[in-house]
């Protein structure tokens, strides 16, 4: 952090710490504007461009810094309104995105996102609210990672990284299905809406989130064989350990209720990993 820190007169600058960990305080100055990024920001290699969604001026004003300083191009607003503003006129590679916003909350805003945006946008939600059950309904709703303020700066780079890691894991010439409200495969229909399936019945089926996750990869790259580590990694963002089998756990749920069908689709490549078997139609009608 001292990169950061050393930018401000130490006489005038007041110290926001988002950790008990005295590394992880950084400064800044009320009123202070911010000096002009070094050109040397610019040669790190790194083009992800991530969004932050938050209304504390300060902490948006610091994350800005921060991730600036490890080579991400960054924008920040304060709420729901000027996050659609930014999506409509940039490509983003990520979003941190407050729960507790004016208006539209993190919620609310997370739900919309997977619902309507033409392409997936890694979400990493980001509040002051310590429950359970809040983790569990954004991660629900569709986030890919959950972080409780207050938090360590570099946790929160290392969670961001991780979750970007997903899209890198997978072969060159594998790109994401179409967006449609519904995918059929077979005699099965996905909702990605509201993320369960319908059998030929009309059935519902109903999905946990890590089940959807794993499905919604499985359709968007069929025919590709996928291994363990890429699977772990597009799910739950984080690298396979030793003797890791929780991707074989969870395909072995995702069978269970593909039914009958399931080994027709869901097909074992032994010593590789997994491969979807059949072919996915999306379909614009959910009719």
């Amino acid at each position: 952090m001292s990169d950061v820190s050393r930018e401000f007169p130490r006489p005038t600058v007041l110290k926001f710490s988002m950790s008990d960990r005295p590394d992880d305080t950084l400064c800044y100055k009320i009123g202070y504007r911010w000096p002009r990024r070094l050109s040397t920001l610019a040669c790190m290699g790194n083009s992800a461009h991530i969004l932050v969604v938050d209304d504390d001026l300060g902490l948006r004003e610091l994350l800005d810094r921060y991730f600036a300083g490890h080579g991400y191009r960054v924008t920040t607003v304060p709420n729901g309104r000027q996050m659609r503003e930014v999506l409509a006129n940039h490509r983003v590679d990520l979003i941190v995105l407050d729960l507790m916003l004016p208006g539209d909350d993190g919620l609310t805003l997370c739900r919309n996102l997977r619902a309507n945006q033409p392409y997936d946008i890694p979400i990493l939600m980001l509040t002051a609210r310590g429950d359970e059950a809040d983790r569990i309904v954004g991660l629900e709703m569709g986030a890919d990672d959950y972080l409780t303020k207050p938090f360590a700066p570099r946790e929160l780079l290392a969670r961001i990284r991780s979750v970007l890691r997903r899209a890198e894991m997978l072969p060159r010439n594998l790109a994401a299905s179409e967006k449609a409200r519904l995918l059929r495969f077979g005699e099965w229909k996905l909702d990605t809406v509201g993320r369960f399936l319908v059998d030929a019945d009309e059935t519902v089926v109903s999905l946990s989130g890590a089940e959807y996750r794993l499905l919604r990869v499985f359709l968007d790259h069929p025919q590709h064989v996928l291994n363990r580590d890429q699977l772990l990694n597009l799910t739950q963002g984080r690298e396979a350990e030793v003797f890791d089998r929780s991707i074989d756990l969870l395909v072995s749920r995702l069978r269970q209720r593909l039914r009958d069908d399931a080994r027709a689709y869901i097909k074992t490549v032994r010593s590789e990993g997994y491969v979807f078997a059949a072919s996915v139609e999306a379909l614009q009608d959910p009719s």
